[in-house]
């Protein structure tokens, strides 16, 4: 079985955001166990696993993403992943529908070798900054957004682009300040840099410290930022150590998200299901 790695929003290997990505031939899923061990081997922040679906449908492909710890509702960089690797091995076309947790997604791979993502546009809802966020960052927050039930984190405004970048948290105090992970993010210091915000994404609860570059969050951050910033169409830094950038388009409930893609590694999964 045809195991790949995809560096995900980047247009060079070792950057962005890597995905395991796993295409079955036909069928549904093998065993939830054996896709969550598939995916704790890997050990990367997502493994996606998609299989076609029958002609005349709704969608193309199935598809289901798993942590090293858990099955998410919605993951971006993976679905980005998953969509090249089937554009570039010829197994889906321009456009490809995926049925998820989450609902139909789109996916459509252009001749500059990105990809653009259709999503849903995550509600925002301002609350109360929780007790403890600030000191667990060790930075002063701004302002704070619950994200809503599909991507289930806590966004945090910051006051600029240097505390995103400098903040070493305590990750074990995150873990009780939202259900899935902390989005912290503040405007770009030099918008002629070629982005317009940035951001960073912990998710320690899903057994992943700092993600590299998060798909998902930015279903959150473009709607966060062009309100702020007056513009539907914006770029967002993921300042990780990896970095990576994420093209966003606010579509109303819709986000599109567009960013490049690499395989890095194509291999064999020698243990079948």
């Amino acid at each position: 079985m045809r195991i790949r790695i995809v560096d995900a929003f980047t247009d060079r290997p070792f950057a962005g955001n890597p995905a395991g990505v796993l295409l079955f031939d036909s069928g549904g899923f093998p065993d939830d166990t054996w896709l969550q061990n598939v995916a704790k081997e890997v050990n990367l922040s997502e493994t996606a696993f998609a299989h076609p679906l029958p002609a005349g449908g709704g969608a193309d492909w199935a598809l289901r993403w798993f942590t090293p710890a858990a099955e998410v509702d919605m993951c971006g960089h993976a679905t980005l992943a998953t969509a090249h690797v089937l554009h570039t091995t010829g197994a889906g076309g321009g456009t490809v529908r995926f049925s998820a947790r989450c609902g139909i997604l789109t996916a459509t791979a252009h001749d500059d070798a990105t990809v653009t993502l259709d999503f849903p546009t995550s509600p925002l809802t301002p609350v109360p900054v929780p007790d403890g966020v600030a000191k667990a960052l060790g930075a002063e927050v701004l302002s704070a957004h619950d994200t809503g039930p599909h991507v289930g984190d806590l966004l945090v405004e910051l006051a600029d682009e240097r505390t995103v970048r400098s903040l070493a948290p305590d990750l074990a105090a995150l873990v009780a300040h939202s259900e899935r992970g902390i989005i912290a993010t503040a405007p770009a210091q030099d918008p002629s840099a070629g982005y317009d915000y940035v951001s960073r994404c912990f998710f320690p609860r899903l057994g992943i410290d700092e993600d590299p570059v998060t798909g998902s969050a930015h279903t959150a951050l473009a709607p966060f930022w062009s309100t702020r910033q007056g513009r539907d169409d914006l770029t967002g830094l993921q300042a990780s150590a990896r970095s990576g950038l994420v093209r966003t388009a606010l579509r109303g409930e819709r986000t599109l998200l567009t960013g490049g893609a690499v395989t890095v590694i194509d291999g064999e999964l020698l243990t079948a299901p």
